[in-house]
């Protein structure tokens, strides 16, 4: 099964998650989400098979995002204008991304890691 890790080494959520991985030999691939930001299909059909609202895909704590003042804008925001804001500028997508292809999930919390990623264990 191959992962795909949407991650910004400079982020301390992304590190965790990288490091989680690591330790529970899970093999993926690191995409440097600045510099191979994935695009807007992409992002839509990951957005659509991890279950969660839009809004969760945004980095809330961002400077762009406040810079932006995506805060008041996203309430009247059509997915469609939610989808072009993420695709156009990848430091506004909250990180990392872990992907297989059917499963995503978007930051990093370790007992949703262990739910859905398993141990790596049961990968093998």
């Amino acid at each position: 099964m191959a992962f795909t890790f949407y991650w910004y080494p400079g982020c301390g959520t992304c590190r965790k998650a990288k490091k989680w991985l690591d330790e529970h030999g899970i093999e993926y691939e690191p995409i440097h989400i600045v510099e191979h930001p994935p695009g807007r299909e992409e992002l839509e059909n990951m957005y659509r098979k991890s279950g969660l609202p839009l809004k969760k895909w945004f980095n809330t704590s961002g400077m762009r995002y406040r810079q932006l003042r995506l805060k008041e804008r996203i309430e009247r925001a059509s997915e469609d204008e939610m989808l072009d804001w993420l695709a156009s500028d990848s430091m506004l997508l909250k990180r990392p991304i872990l992907t297989d292809g059917e499963r995503v999930t978007v930051g990093f919390h370790e007992e949703e890691y262990r739910k859905i990623w398993g141990t790596g264990t049961e990968m093998s």
